[in-house]
Parts: C-alpha cells; structure tokens; sequence
C-alpha cells in the first residue's frame, strides 16, 4: 500500500496546504465515499454539496472553493490535474513484469538495457532493442528487428510486428496490435492480389495505446504517431496514418488508410474517419461522428442523429427518406413563385 503526508503531497501537486501537513493519505476517492485516510477533488461547484459533508482526510479545491472545505484542503488552479497527480503518486498498479521470466523466449542477439523486466511466455525475435527499464508482460511477442525507448510498458499479450519503434515513456494495453498488414489489395479479374505492406509504425515518447487498439503498418511509408498521443481501447487506425502531437483519441474510433490528423485535435468515441483526408490542427470530433471530408477550421465538428424516444425517431426517419422529394416540390413552388411575382 502507497502512503504519503498531506506536506509531500501537496509538494508534488504544488499546491497550497491548508490542514495538518503530517496526516497520512493513502489512497483517492470521491468526496461522497472518501475516509481519513483519503484524499477527494472538487472541480465542479454542482458538488459543492458532497464537499460540505465530506469525511475526506483532504480534498483538492480551487481558492474560490477553499472557504467551504470542512476539512484540509490542497489548494490549486485545477482540482482535476491534482486529482490526476495525486492517483499517480498513490498509484498501486503493479508492472506487468518483475525480472526476466525463465520461460520467456529471447533470442540471442536482443539488446537489453539496464533493469528490464519480461513476462512468462513472451517472445522476443532477432535483432530487438529494449531500452533501459522496458517492461514487456507475459505472451507479449516483439518482432524482429522492433525497437522499444527506455520505460516503456507493454501488458499481457501485445503484438509488435517486425520493425515497429516504439518511443520513451509509452504504455500499450493488453491485446494491442501495432505493425499488422494495412488493408492493400488489387483486383485481378474478381480475385484479390495482396499488396505487401513494407512500411512499418513509428510511435513517439509518451503514448498510450489502449486494449485491444490495432495500428497497422504503412504500405511504403510509415504509420506515424507522435509524441504524447492517447488512444482508447478498440480503435482501428489504418495504414500510413499520421497523428499529430498531443491528439487524444476515445475508444471505438475507426481511421482509414492515409488518412493526416493534426496536433491537439480530441476525437470522440466510434467516429469513423474517411481515408486520404487532412484534419487541422485543433478540431474536436463528437462521438458517433461519420467525416467524410476534410476539416481544415479548427472547431468543435458533429454528425448523426442524437438520440430520441422511438417514435420520434421512426418519424425522423421517415421524413429523411422523403427529403429529395421535399426539395424538388420546395424549388417547383419557388419557381412558380417567382412567376408570380
């Protein structure tokens, strides 16, 4: 169990202590559940209720908030990141290895680095490089020739193909896929002909890839993701994708191939992006969104139908369907209108 006194936590948040700097904390929690031996976080004044009845041992506030905290408080420009601070300094994740299992495989010319750590059963190909502290967990398999930065995590049962580079400082979720053939294929005559995918995927520093994600490799350049990109679970990012610095990306999203995503853009969860577009830098993507288009505004984008009692829907939908026929009949009765006038 993780410990730390309300004084060093409130030097590693940088932020203002009011309380008792030697009370221990051990774990987060919300403000409605959290004992005396936790620490809770108020970022929203519609919580300002919890807040007046918490039995938290602290709680991160704002300056504006402080007054109304009962109990010590850690004050600071943004509650929210100090709650994030704090949960990493509390953090009780175990790696996803400890040493170099017995049955891991590696192969003899693999460059490991100081205090790496591999998995039971994984395997690790020809011509590999694990930078310093890489933590590979078990069944992971790294192909030939891959490269891993220092610190990087990979848990149970990820897959990096042959050549992929990952960077210093990322984590990747169990089942990941990173470097598997992109969708390449020509026609001969009704029968598909594969095209080799002879690109690979090179990731930056401090990347989060979530489970079960798949990044395909190029087909002649290379799928590039940059530094401090997050993505979600079970998202599809095709072949010579490139995502821009510090893009987040929720879970369910599908990219397809060739497809050039700017710095800071956030993209919500299942939307589905056409391939051989350029989004801006700066653009937000709501949930369930379908882009078809390039985006090249800054801006807050969305599509589909958001969701109504069936009924109403079953008459939205209905009137969609008519929508041609609306048009020609609303432009027959402007042109006679016209007439008219």
């Amino acid at each position: 169990m993780q410990e730390i006194t309300l004084q060093e936590l409130a030097r590693q948040l940088n932020a203002e202590l009011k309380g008792d700097p030697s009370r221990v904390i051990r774990r987060v929690n919300t403000l409605d559940k959290a004992g005396p031996d936790e620490v809770a976080f108020l970022s929203d004044s519609k919580y300002h209720s919890l807040l007046k009845n918490t039995r938290a041992g602290a709680v991160i506030v704002t300056s504006a908030d402080q007054a109304l905290c009962p109990v010590a408080s850690l004050v600071m420009t943004d509650p929210y990141l100090g709650f994030a601070l704090a949960a990493q300094a509390l953090d009780t994740t175990p790696q996803p290895a400890v040493d170099i299992h017995p049955t891991a495989v590696i192969a003899d010319d693999v460059t490991l680095g100081e205090g790496v750590a591999i998995g039971a059963n994984a395997v690790i190909e020809s011509g590999v490089v694990l930078g310093d502290g890489v933590v590979i967990g078990a069944g992971c398999f790294i192909g030939k020739g891959a490269r891993l930065g220092a610190n990087s995590r990979l848990w149970a049962n990820v897959t990096l193909y042959h050549r992929v580079e990952l960077g210093e400082r990322c984590l990747v979720q169990s089942g990941a896929i990173i470097g598997g053939d992109g969708f390449g294929y020509a026609n001969n005559k009704g029968e598909w002909v594969k095209i080799p995918q002879l690109g690979t995927v090179i990731i930056g520093n401090r990347v989060e890839i979530g489970a079960g994600t798949t990044i395909d490799r190029g087909a002649l350049g290379d799928t590039c993701i940059a530094d401090n990109v997050i993505i979600d679970n079970l998202c599809q990012v095709a072949h010579n994708v490139s995502i821009g610095y510090g893009t987040a990306i929720a879970g369910g999203t599908v990219m397809a191939g060739s497809l050039k995503v700017g710095k800071y853009c956030i993209i919500g969860g299942a939307v589905v992006i056409n391939g051989h577009i350029e989004i801006c830098d700066g653009v937000t993507i709501t949930g369930m969104s379908m882009v078809m288009r390039p985006i090249t505004e800054p801006g807050l984008y969305s599509s589909g139908i958001p969701l109504q009692p069936n009924k109403e829907w079953r008459k939205t939908a209905a009137r969609v369907m008519r929508i041609d026929d609306m048009h020609k009949r609303l432009n027959r009765l402007e042109k006679q209108s016209d007439k008219k006038n």
